[in-house]
């Protein structure tokens, strides 16, 4: 692209930033991304980023290379100094000092690449069904009269959280399933334990755990039929496996992730001394707000004392007597008055009513002669009284031109006292 850029305009200078952008554009674009083996060194992780920064090399090179937030999956694999590894990414250039890295966005172990892309499909698979979720997680007692441990008895992890729980509350109960805890089959046995300490209601919280070791050590804590019978188990699970830089699956979907067997002991239950200073210091409280309880009783009381109805009760109820009396008069009162408004209304009432029924009858009157007169105006009897008649057809329609009637029809006359049938001899047309 430099070249294609300089035969166009060879007198032209670049900048700096320039060059590095044209040799950025080209070698993602004519490499792309590909699989990468080799060796990690100077392993750099950033926590506040998650950014995971290190070297990749062989007998004979090295290569720069980034794993933007890529903490956890580093952590989970247990990836460390000199671990060999397969990296898939493109090639990239850091523009700002023009410096040459490969970009990583999937890492897997070397020999356990098909093993490792299992594992995150079965965890996509898992966090999407919600297995994963904090909504889910049961809270731990506050004190368990009995902890259920899954473990080994030959591991170190027994031996570090005893000695802690020991230590911490030395007379809680405990109950132990000796069980595999790496190998083939050791998952089944895990998932096994952890459904008889749930069927049995043996105990109020459960803790699976081993020591630190290989990620093939701790490979069957990522089990599916474990985690499914964790996410299913009636009581708080705490998982503490391996080391706090090993992440498994178990710890993803248990209500809790201890890093350390030590660490569980002490999440588990509180110290026999904390648990003693506890209690003290809630019945110092307690004693603390009966004593408030009380004074504030004590102060009701006196302000009651001084209250003029328990000193002179006589006094109260002799004044509500003489309310009383006073409303009963005063009732008595209202109740003449209103009795005779009433009579007076109803006299009043009385004196107005033949005056006003008369009057509405002869308004109801005059409007019924007005209505006889109309309708003797229009009545059609009073017109053929002065010598009309209406003729009618044998349809009984009203003839009203001599053009449609003709000579011999049968006519219908309705006249003023009567009715006649007539015949058309003949007819005249007037001017």
């Amino acid at each position: 692209m430099v070249n294609i850029l300089q035969e166009q305009n060879p007198e032209k200078v670049y900048t700096v930033s320039e060059l590095n952008h044209w040799a950025r554009t080209v070698l993602t674009e004519s490499i792309g991304n590909l699989w990468l083996s080799g060796e990690i060194s100077n392993l750099t992780i950033k926590s506040e980023s998650g950014h995971v920064y290190f070297i990749i090399k062989d007998a004979n090179s090295q290569v720069n290379a980034v794993f933007w937030r890529g903490k956890n999956q580093v952590a989970a694999l247990n990836l460390q100094q000199g671990s060999k590894i397969e990296a898939f990414g493109r090639v990239d250039l850091f523009e700002r000092n023009g410096s040459f890295q490969f970009s990583v966005s999937v890492l897997r172990p070397v020999g356990l690449g098909d093993l490792f892309q299992r594992l995150e499909e079965l965890r996509n698979r898992l966090r999407e069904e919600g297995l994963f979720d904090v909504a889910r997680k049961k809270p731990l007692p506050r004190l368990p009269r009995c902890i259920g441990l899954v473990t080994s008895l030959e591991g170190a992890a027994i031996r570090d959280f005893m000695q802690i729980l020991d230590r911490r509350h030395p007379n809680i109960h405990i109950r132990i399933i000796n069980s595999p805890v790496q190998g083939e089959g050791a998952g089944a046995w895990l998932a096994a334990a952890v459904q008889y300490f749930d069927q049995s209601g043996s105990c109020d919280v459960m803790v699976v755990t081993r020591g630190g070791g290989s990620i093939e050590d701790l490979w069957e804590f990522n089990s599916e039929i474990l985690a499914r019978t964790i996410a299913t188990c009636s009581i708080p699970v705490i998982s503490a496996v391996g080391h706090e830089r090993d992440f498994t699956i178990c710890d993803e979907v248990a209500d809790f992730r201890a890093p350390t067997p030590s660490a569980a002991a002490e999440l588990v239950v509180k110290g026999q001394v904390e648990m003693q200073d506890g209690l003290q210091n809630a019945s110092r409280r307690l004693q603390a707000a009966m004593q408030n309880h009380l004074t504030k009783r004590k102060l009701r009381w006196q302000r009651v004392e001084r209250c003029s109805f328990f000193q002179k009760p006589d006094d109260l109820t002799n004044r509500l007597a003489q309310r009383l009396d006073t409303a009963a008069l005063r009732l008595e009162q209202m109740l003449s008055l209103f009795s005779e408004r009433t009579k007076q209304r109803l006299q009043t009432l009385m004196q107005r009513l033949p005056a006003g029924l008369e009057r509405g009858l002869q308004i109801r009157q005059n409007r019924l002669d007005r209505c006889s007169a109309s309708m003797q105006a229009l009545n059609p009897r009073r017109v053929l009284a002065r010598g009309y008649s209406i003729l009618l057809n044998q349809e009984n329609h009203a003839i009203r031109s001599a053009a449609e009637v003709t000579s011999g029809d049968r006519l219908h006359g309705i006249l003023a006292d009567g009715e006649i049938d007539v015949e058309v001899k003949e007819k005249n047309k007037h001017d």
